[in-house]
């Protein structure tokens, strides 16, 4: 996608970065390459001094591995806002609903939200619906996703690769440019790039 353009205010949205998903109870994920992608993504957008909004789930159910008093609440290593970039908290799949992110993009004057994260096919992908019924242009960077293994209720498991490649041919029909991270990076420029 060399044509891919984006303004300046184009705003970065990592969502749940987080080191619960990365032991029991979550399920096996597929993606081996998703910290390396969004810590590119996210060097890139610093260097070109672009816009970050960093998105956590701080969930409120009893027992769940992502509340804020659970160590795996925390980002991974190299994720989470660095000097004065903001975060927003968020207790449900979408990170628009029950937070300030919508004033925060109006503010900057934003109309172009790029995203990537965990999970593809829940706060990632919810987010991304619902950015784009809000008016905003959403950029999915799909190799920065991931998701998990997910039970078909048959006794059977949905693949992660299946359910990743499932929602991101939804999002591209509908509500989103789909790229890769090297096509993002590319088109924030040479330096930038390299």
């Amino acid at each position: 996608m060399n044509s891919l353009k984006l303004p300046d205010n184009a705003v970065l949205l990592p969502i749940d970065m987080q080191q619960a998903f990365d032991a029991a109870p979550w399920p096996p994920r597929w993606n081996d390459r998703v910290d390396e992608n969004g810590l590119a993504l996210l060097a890139a957008w610093r260097a070109a001094k672009r816009p970050i909004i960093h998105v956590r789930h701080d969930s409120v159910e009893e027992g769940s591995t992502l509340r804020p008093d659970r160590p795996g609440n925390a980002f991974r290593a190299g994720f989470g806002p660095k000097g004065e970039e903001p975060l927003v908290t968020k207790s449900v799949n979408a990170a628009f609903i029950g937070t300030d992110l919508d004033l925060r993009l109006r503010r900057l004057g934003a109309n172009t939200v790029v995203l990537f994260g965990i999970s593809t096919d829940m706060c990632v992908s919810t987010s991304v619906r619902v950015g784009a019924n809000m008016g905003y242009r959403m950029i999915l960077v799909e190799d920065a996703c991931d998701c998990f293994d997910l039970p078909d209720g048959a006794g059977g498991v949905v693949p992660a690769r299946d359910i990743h490649r499932a929602h991101v041919a939804t999002l591209r029909a509908e509500f989103a440019s789909v790229v890769t991270t090297g096509e993002l990076l590319a088109t924030l420029g040479p330096a930038v790039a390299a």
